[in-house]
This record gives C-alpha cells, sequence and structure tokens, in this order.
C-alpha cells in the first residue's frame, strides 16, 4: 500500500504550537495571544520588560573621574584647529565648549575657523531679524563665541573661505572675531608646533 503525505505550509491544521501565535487555554478551546516579535529566524517573545527610571534618578556613576584634572602652567597655550558645517551637527558647538575648558583651565587660547568652519563666526545670523534666535538654541554658536572672547580667547577667521566660499566680508563677522590671511592657517599650526603648545584639530566635510 502507498502512503501519503500532507503539507502543512500555511495550512490551518498545522499544529497551533509550530505556529507559536496562540494556545489553547485550559481545554476550553479559549485563544490566548502571545507578546511576540517576528524575526527572520522565526517568531520570539519579548522577555524584557521595564518601566522608565523617574526623572533625577541617575543610571551612571557621573561623580567618578578617572584622570587628573589638569590645569594650565604661566603661559601655556592652546590651539583649537575647526573646519566644518557649523549648523548641521554639534562638532563645532562641542568644540567650542571644549575650548571654554580649556581657558578656564588657564590655558592662552587661539581658536582658528577655516573652511566652512568661518560661517560660525558670522555676525548677521538671526531671523527674523539679526541676534533674534528662532527657536531655543538657534544662536548657541554665537553666544559661545561672544563668551570665549570675553573670557580671553583669541579667534580668527580665514578670509579665503569667507569671500571665496561664501561670499561675506569683514563687517559680517562678530564683533572681536580678527580675520586673516589664508597662508595663516598653516602657519599657525606651526607656530604651535613651535611653541610645543596642546593642539586640537578637528576637520568634517
Amino acid at each position: 500500500m502507498g502512503t501519503t503525505q500532507t503539507d502543512h505550509g500555511g495550512d490551518a491544521r498545522k499544529p497551533q504550537e509550530e505556529l507559536g501565535q496562540t494556545d489553547v487555554a485550559g481545554g476550553t478551546g479559549d485563544l490566548v495571544e502571545h507578546n511576540t516579535t517576528q524575526h527572520d529566524g522565526g517568531v520570539m517573545p519579548k522577555t524584557v520588560i521595564r518601566s522608565l527610571p523617574a526623572d533625577g534618578e541617575s543610571l551612571f556613576n557621573a561623580e567618578e573621574k578617572l584622570f587628573p584634572d589638569i590645569k594650565a602652567k604661566a603661559g601655556q597655550k592652546a590651539y583649537i584647529f575647526i573646519h566644518t558645517v557649523p549648523y548641521e551637527g554639534s562638532v563645532l558647538l562641542v568644540n567650542l565648549l571644549t575650548s571654554t575648558r580649556l581657558v578656564r583651565k588657564g590655558f592662552e587660547v587661539s581658536i582658528v575657523l577655516y573652511g566652512p568652519g568661518v560661517l560660525a563666526a558670522s555676525g548677521t545670523r538671526g531671523y527674523p531679524g539679526v541676534g533674534m534666535a528662532a527657536f531655543p538654541g538657534h544662536l548657541a554658536i554665537n553666544e559661545q563665541l561672544k563668551t570665549l572672547m570675553k573670557e580671553g580667547a583669541k579667534i580668527y577667521a580665514c578670509r579665503f573661505a569667507m569671500g571665496a566660499l561664501y561670499g561675506f566680508g569683514e563687517d559680517d563677522l562678530i564683533p572681536g572675531v580678527i580675520p586673516f590671511n589664508p597662508l595663516d592657517v598653516l602657519d599657525t599650526a606651526l607656530t604651535a608646533w613651535s611653541e610645543g603648545a596642546f593642539q586640537m584639530n578637528t576637520w568634517t566635510l
């Protein structure tokens, strides 16, 4: 006698435990749904359930610090070179916040804005009027540059990038920002090298 094979693929007769979707509860015929997530390898139940911590609770040891809090010795300098688009990410603002820490550690800080970095020094930003913030944090970069200069840092902006790339002039800079020759970008780096100064370079496209 021959044998008969039955293909259960997609068939309602396929055992429910293989489908992994429902169980018959207590023999009553009632169906109980599982909280499951479909993966390429099959169905996987959710195994971790937790509530969010309350505001103010901490997930980290924020008081631990592994390295010494180094302060500058008298006359020590730091040069920060920034070549990045200022308003498409947080890179430039983070560099300025780090520069502020360096100032407060006692370093004589010089910041070199070149390439798209010069856009950070535009003194005509704002909407609907110059100097007006359209939303919270809109002018954070401008304000941080002003804080740095107020606390003693020097800010330089490359004239070539200002004019050749972005079409704005020296009179459009935030007051106190120093425009300089494009050849000075390299010579500033060489000056930092010759002085044995701390350098931080950021280059993004």
